[in-house]
């Protein structure tokens, strides 16, 4: 007997797919199940399934009406209640069926908000996947939303990295206890069903029934070796895969992907420490063999095409009807002022398929029929790429050789991402960097971890090697701080903890300049040294000045030409006047408040007082259209760019720092 199952990812912003679902996924179908991923609102994904038992329903009153074409207004109907949708899906009253649809549309309004549906569940198991701690609100939310859709002999089970390190506390706030690890015994959620999850090929085309984009999609995503030989006290490598594999075949999964999917551009892979393999040549002769070589290209295979003849085999509706009708309403959009434009609005428009919500199978299939020859005449040429393969999760620098280079010379990597996790390992890493570069890798990034056991002037070190390796060495290499935040614990549950030789004036200071640079530094000395400051004294010097000064900087410099009192220098200067006493008791105030919520009613010195003034939030000032800021900024905003070099000198330091 066919279970339902249903797979959940919490509303939260990630760049990857879920993995363990994909997986899961593949185990259920192939035991013939059928199988829905949702990430979303659930209040949305529940009103929608009722949105489609009221139609099945309203089928059987008047078949003769297409009532899949006023699902969106049925949708809005139960989820707002407004009268003005009840009115638009029943327009006669003297239709002979008119009370008998109004009572049914009133039923299905009733069995949403009365929660009826938890009486009905229609879920023989659901899976709710997890990430990182400080998504822990939103991830018991969900699980709390989902566990009344559960039959009552059904299995709710939650797993992933939260899961696994926290199951107290999920367990705690949701009434569920966790999976803790991974899927890798057979027989584990059927005992008559040898296969290992953990094992499985993913299936990529649950990616296509969900609105949500993940940031690196034509992919191949998965794993060549699990686990990691180091204990490294800020990764929870250790807890999740605490067994290292040396070695987990890629290319029947990659083939498997190819037979429903078509190829994949890149190919990424989210090992935690794949140079501590023993097999590493293997692996590396497998990636090539999978045509990621050095220089690899890759044509892109016809979407539409692949799609349709999905939906015709019936392999995922869910995800094809939606992956279907978005190519089609790309593809008029190419077409809409061409002499055939006119026939595909038409076709689109009769069979009710500019919108999502009122697509059908059917109704998409009888359109394609009627444009295929007008698709194959005028669709774009496919265009010729470069291929890449990219170790996501980064690479150990302590274990490069010239052989481990020369292997990694010859696959399509870019970017490198080399670890650099602190200054300690400086002489190790540049080693590695140069082993790479004389095997032809020009193409690097890191994430450099900060606010752990590091000081902040060890993040400047770290960043300015980086940039200065970029000149050096003839390459890119682009750097990504990255927040440490605690695994277990307080605070681990928000993005709140301040390492031991930070505090809050600095984190967020370093954000503040993050957010000039879009999160990264890349190559270019002179753009570094004025983000970051010419050596650590004026970095330091950034790290003490107002968020909203650092955020605006060339405009505050500018402001000291027009003699305003509010500029970087009348306030370096107002520091610099500061005591030793004074600016002990300013560093108080500074380093321990946030200042979205400091009041400021305290009893402190004149000169301090007048210090704090700057750290007022001027960001409204600037964008307030009656505010003297905000007249200046749109000055500023109008002056040449080379006239504005003269204002962008270096900060004025402050000396006692």
């Amino acid at each position: 007997m066919k279970r339902n199952i249903l797979l959940i990812e919490p509303n939260y912003k990630n760049k990857f797919p879920p993995v363990a679902l994909m997986k899961l996924s593949t185990y259920h179908k192939r035991m013939g199940d059928n199988v829905v991923f949702y990430k979303g609102d659930i209040k949305d994904f529940i009103i929608y399934r009722i949105a489609d038992k009221c139609i099945n329903k309203l089928k059987t009153v008047d078949s003769s009406v297409y009532w899949a074409s006023k699902k969106d207004i049925i949708f809005n109907f139960i989820k707002t209640r407004k009268k003005e949708y009840l009115e638009t899906v029943n327009t006669n009253p003297n239709y002979k069926y008119f009370l008998v649809i109004e009572n049914w549309l009133l039923y299905y309004k009733d069995y949403f908000w009365k929660k009826q549906y938890l009486k009905e569940p229609e879920w023989d198991r659901i899976f709710v996947t997890t990430l990182f701690t400080f998504y822990f609100d939103t991830t018991v939310k969900t699980i709390n939303e989902v566990k009344g859709l559960i039959k009552k002999d059904g299995l709710l089970m939650v797993g992933g990295v939260l899961a696994t390190l926290q199951p107290d506390e999920l367990e705690k706030a949701t009434g569920i206890r966790p999976f803790v690890g991974l899927l890798n015994t057979p027989g584990y959620l059927d005992a008559d069903n040898p296969d290992v999850v953990d094992e499985l090929p993913l299936d990529y085309t649950i990616l296509e029934e969900i609105g949500y984009k993940y940031d690196m999609s034509n992919a191949y995503y998965g794993y060549l070796t699990r686990g990691c030989i180091r204990h490294c006290p800020f990764c929870a490598v250790p807890t999740l895969e605490p067994k290292y594999e040396d070695y987990i075949p890629i290319k029947e999964r990659i083939e498997k992907v190819n037979e429903i999917c078509g190829e994949q551009k890149d190919l990424l892979l989210m090992d935690n420490n794949i140079l501590a393999s023993k097999s590493f040549d293997r692996i590396i002769q497998e990636i090539v063999d999978c045509g990621f070589q050095k220089g690899a290209s890759f044509t892109e295979p016809d979407h539409l095409e692949i799609a349709i003849d999905n939906l015709r085999k019936g392999i995922n509706d869910n995800a094809y009807t939606r992956k279907v009708q978005s190519l089609l309403v790309d593809f008029y959009k190419s077409v809409e002022n061409d002499e055939m434009g006119k026939d595909v609005f038409n076709s689109l428009y009769n069979h009710h398929l500019f919108k999502l919500i009122t697509s059908t199978k059917q109704e998409l299939l009888k359109s394609y029929e009627e444009i295929e020859d007008i698709y194959k005449a005028k669709r774009l040429p496919k265009k010729s790429y470069r291929r890449f393969v990219d170790f996501n999760q980064g690479v150990d620098a302590r274990l490069f050789t010239p052989h481990i280079a020369e292997q990694l010379g010859r696959i399509a990597i870019s970017p490198l991402r080399i670890a650099f996790d602190n200054i300690e390992i400086e002489d190790i890493y540049v080693n590695a960097l140069k082993m790479c570069v004389k095997n032809g890798i020009t193409h690097f990034s890191n994430y450099l971890l900060y606010n752990f056991m590091d000081k902040p002037e060890d993040l400047y070190r770290r960043m300015e090697i980086n940039v200065n390796l970029c000149d050096e060495l003839n390459v890119n290499i682009y750097s990504f701080p990255m927040k440490y935040h605690p695994l277990l614990g307080e605070h681990s549950h928000d993005r709140d903890y301040i390492g031991k030789h930070w505090n809050i004036k600095y984190i967020r200071a370093v954000q503040a300049i993050l957010n000039c640079t879009k999160g990264m530094i890349g190559r270019g000395t002179q753009y570094f040294y004025k983000a970051f400051g010419q050596d650590v004294q004026e970095y330091k010097t950034l790290l003490e000045m107002p968020d909203t000064f650092i955020i605006y900087r060339f405009f505050f410099e500018w402001l000291e030409s027009k003699s305003y009192p509010i500029s970087i220098k009348n306030w370096a200067d107002s520091m610099n006047d500061l005591s030793l006493d004074e600016r002990d008791e300013l560093f108080d105030v500074l380093h321990n408040n946030s200042f979205t919520s400091y009041s400021g009613n305290h009893n402190h010195s004149v000169k301090v007082s007048a210090v704090l003034e700057y750290y007022r939030n001027f960001r409204d000032a600037v964008t307030d259209k009656n505010s003297d800021l905000y007249k200046l900024k749109a000055e500023f905003d109008t002056i040449d760019k080379k006239k504005l070099e003269k204002y962008k000198n270096t900060v004025t330091k402050i000396n006692w720092l």
